[in-house]
């Protein structure tokens, strides 16, 4: 099968958490459609280039979450901070914001997802410090993982109704409809991938709302993406959801700067094409051109 194959599937038996000021259609007050941010904030070489050069990277958090409306928080992965970290994270965001915060590897790459209870139990309740300000979890799981259905629903039963879902697998396996059809039951989110300017992923539809990690491009400077690239993910975007759903679209480029310069380009062309798109810098500072 073509791992293109997407369209307005997504119905299945939807799991719906309790609503918050950054969801739309879960009685929020912001209705953009798209939510674009990058994965992380915290990069030295965007001293000057994004964040000011006299700013104290203590507060690069709130410079970013005034110009952004959304991040994705990868350090979960590596190691899950207390709760008190994540209520500090949620205290010092507008709030409006949301932090979409990635499965720890402890369940992901050591067990494999295999005895989700205690992992996922302990992960949403250190995340669980965000609040209304907690976005969609995302599993990202390893490349040698095979795809094994009894395993996913597993997993997803166990974090089912206590925030969005999407799963990011890398191996070819789990590209089946079987596979499909358990993300659509549970309402979780295929992610959608870039890498080079090509999705790795099918583009299936399974919940209603979007996923979409943009890893790398092939424009100059690298890892920057170029505008046809970032017209080709608007275009799939807009074709798949409606404007009263939700995507949220994540740049994992962040060398030299490049994420931000591509979630500005992307957050423009969506509202150029009429999408409602959440907040994001009009400009990049002067060197990111």
């Amino acid at each position: 099968m073509s791992i293109q194959s997407g369209g307005r599937s997504g119905g299945g038996d939807r799991r719906h958490f309790p609503p918050g000021p950054g969801r739309s259609g879960h009685g929020s007050l912001d209705l953009s459609m798209i939510i674009v941010g990058t994965s992380g904030w915290q990069y030295r070489d965007w001293r000057s280039a994004f964040y000011p050069a006299k700013l104290a990277s203590r507060g690069w958090l709130e410079y970013y979450a005034e110009r952004f409306r959304a991040v994705e928080v990868n350090n979960t992965f590596y190691r899950l901070p207390p709760r008190s970290t994540f209520t500090e994270w949620r205290q010092r965001a507008p709030d409006e914001f949301e932090y979409a915060v990635k499965m720890s590897r402890y369940l992901t790459h050591i067990r494999r997802l295999r005895d989700p209870v205690e992992p996922v139990s302990r992960f949403m309740t250190a995340a669980g410090g965000l609040g209304e300000k907690l976005g969609p979890v995302l599993f990202q799981l390893p490349p040698t993982l095979t795809a094994d259905v009894e395993v996913l629903d597993a997993v997803l039963s166990r974090i089912a109704g206590r925030a969005r879902v999407a799963v990011e697998p890398r191996h070819p396996s789990w590209w089946d409809q079987r596979i499909r059809a358990t993300l659509d039951r549970h309402g979780a989110a295929l992610c959608w991938a870039d890498r080079d300017g090509r999705p790795v992923t099918p583009l299936w539809r399974t919940a209603d709302f979007g996923y979409l990690r943009m890893h790398h491009g092939t424009a100059r400077p690298r890892p920057r993406y170029g505008p046809a690239a970032i017209r080709s993910w608007v275009d799939r975007v807009s074709s798949t959801w409606t404007a009263d759903e939700r995507v949220y679209v994540f740049f994992n480029n962040d060398h030299g700067g490049a994420a931000i310069v591509d979630a500005i380009a992307f957050a423009a062309a969506a509202a150029k094409r009429g999408l409602p798109v959440g907040r994001t810098p009009d400009t990049v500072r002067p060197g990111l051109e």
